[in-house]
């Protein structure tokens, strides 16, 4: 029961992997910070709902404005070459979407191990703010020209779902240590726009695989986890725009002081390994970089005969190049929807 108990813990990390920033108007389809605590654990078969909350707040300006502002397709913006040239740029950016995920572990194993699946969906606010400040003059789309020292405020924001993204994992384990093999697709549905300065939506297939390690020891109750993982872009066709190929890996050292809670630090690193292409990426080769690190918790409590998993995370992002550095929050809810009597069957 306590190792049942624990293990689920891992459907947090599962089920929310779907947005992150650096590439195409400084988003990714992964969502950095999500496969760290018990990364490498795999919940007992059943059925599992999981709900993430996640904020992701910025203020950038230099290049790292840039990297956020897709000005060479959006009608209230110059082209980015004539931004970059004779403008200062700031941008102010919020992001709360919330991740609504379900997901299946088969009861029956394959090559000795167990396997799952689900489908995630991202619905949430995000509000973009533009503050250009002209060097020399500008000339904006519909011809209104903003002088030398003269600044203009571009706004943005939405609210609506994103790229429905499935997932398939296998997972298993050997005394104190577990791993797994997680897969993602993110699958172009979601609401877009190539003329709006914000989107949930992505507009292009991609691709994510992931592998998790976890050493835990119940004994003295340490948790290492690590897992590195590695994201293949398709061509946003609405933008001729190829975001190159991303690598992260996440990482986290826990304390758990008893099956139903633990702290600890958890982090990211984020590197682009190949530069954008297409005619679209205007800023030509120009790869991204940035790492986190933040407090994390985890509890367990029960609301009738559903124990309710929950993680608490807050990281600070630092170490960027081409993009903007920020700090996110999560907030996530796992419920295995078979109960307890899930959790004592294994």
């Amino acid at each position: 029961m306590k190792r049942a108990g624990a293990s689920i813990l891992l459907a947090t990390a599962i089920a929310c992997s779907s947005a992150s920033f650096a590439a195409e108007g400084g988003k990714s389809i992964y969502l950095l910070g999500t496969a760290t605590s018990m990364a490498g654990m795999t919940p007992p078969p059943g059925f599992y709902f999981s709900s993430l909350g996640y904020y992701f707040g910025v203020r950038a300006s230099g290049g790292a404005a840039f990297s956020r502002t897709p000005a060479h397709r959006n009608p209230n913006l110059p082209s980015f070459v004539t931004l970059q040239g004779n403008a200062d740029l700031k941008v102010k950016a919020d992001v709360a979407i919330n991740v609504s995920s379900l997901l299946w572990v088969a009861p029956t194993p394959v090559l000795g191990g167990k396997v799952g699946f689900g489908v995630l969906l991202p619905v949430g606010y995000q509000a973009t703010e533009v503050d250009v400040a002209a060097r020399a003059a500008l000339t904006f789309p519909g011809g209104s020209i903003l002088g030398p020292g003269q600044r203009r405020r571009v706004t943005d924001d939405t609210f609506a779902i994103g790229d429905p993204v499935a997932t398939a994992f296998i997972g298993w384990s050997s005394g104190h240590f577990h791993w797994k093999l997680t897969g993602l697709a993110n699958i172009p549905v979601g609401s877009y726009s190539q003329n709006s300065l914000v989107n949930m939506g992505f507009n292009r297939w991609a691709a994510d695989l992931t592998g998790s390690l976890t050493y835990l020891n119940p004994g003295n109750g340490i948790e290492i986890s690590v897992s590195p993982g590695i994201t293949f872009n398709g061509m946003n066709p609405k933008t001729n725009y190829r975001t190159g190929t991303e690598f992260h890996v996440e990482a986290a050292v826990m304390q758990h002081f008893s099956p139903t809670f633990s702290v600890g630090v958890a982090g990211y690193h984020y590197q682009q390994i190949t530069g954008d292409s297409g005619s679209g990426a205007v800023l030509g080769d120009f790869k991204g970089r940035v790492s986190a690190i933040g407090p994390s918790l985890n509890y367990t409590f029960a609301v009738g005969d559903y124990p309710v998993i929950s993680s608490v995370r807050w990281m600070r992002e630092f170490n960027a190049k081409n993009r903007a550095a920020g700090d996110a929050a999560f907030l996530t809810f796992t419920i295995p929807l078979g109960g307890k009597a899930q959790l004592k069957s294994h």
